[in-house]
C-alpha cells in the first residue's frame, strides 16, 4: 500500500484528520506478538485504551481503505457508547462509499447503533430492509435476516 494507497492525497488527508497513525516494521517486537501480526499490510484500529476494534489484512485501494478506516473509527465510537457519533460515521460510509466492501457492515452496524441508542426495534428492521434491497445475499444481509420479523 506504500506505493499506491498511502501516498494518495485523499488517504493522506483522511488519516491526518482522523487518526493517530503508527507504522511499525513487520518484525518489531513486542507489537508483532501482542497483536498477532502474521501478514502485511495489517491495519489495526485501536480505541483510546489500546483495545483492537477493527483489523484489515491485505492491500486495499484508496477508495476501499478510507471507508475501512472510517468503519474502524465508528466501531470505536460504538464500543464506547457514542451511538450518535457512530451512526454519523456509518452513514458517511453508506452515502459516500455505497459500493465499497464494508458498506453492508456499516448498514448493519448503523441499525444496531440506532437500537442501542433508542431501545426501539425500527432501526434494526430498517437496516434489514436496506441490506435486502441494496446487498441481497450478502453476509450482513443474512445476519440481519431475523430483523425482518420485527
Amino acid at each position: 500500500m506504500g506505493a499506491v494507497s498511502y501516498p494518495d492525497s485523499l488517504v493522506v488527508n483522511f488519516i491526518t484528520e482522523n487518526l493517530i497513525p503508527l507504522r511499525i516494521q513487520s518484525d518489531a517486537e513486542p507489537y508483532v506478538s501482542n497483536f498477532k501480526l502474521r501478514w502485511t499490510p495489517t491495519l489495526i484500529t485501536l480505541d483510546p485504551k489500546g483495545v483492537e476494534r477493527q483489523r484489515t489484512v491485505g492491500f486495499l485501494q484508496p477508495m476501499e481503505l478510507i471507508p475501512s478506516l472510517l468503519l474502524g473509527i465508528a466501531k470505536v465510537d460504538f464500543d464506547m457508547g457514542c451511538y450518535v457519533l457512530a451512526m454519523e460515521r456509518l452513514e458517511r460510509i453508506m452515502t459516500e462509499h455505497p459500493t465499497c466492501a464494508v458498506a453492508p457492515e456499516a448498514v448493519y452496524l448503523r441499525g444496531v447503533a440506532g437500537y442501542k441508542r433508542d431501545g426501539a426495534a425500527q432501526p434494526l428492521k430498517d437496516a434489514y430492509e436496506k441490506l435486502n434491497a441494496d446487498y441481497p445475499g450478502n453476509l450482513w444481509t443474512r445476519r440481519a435476516d431475523p430483523y425482518r420479523l420485527l
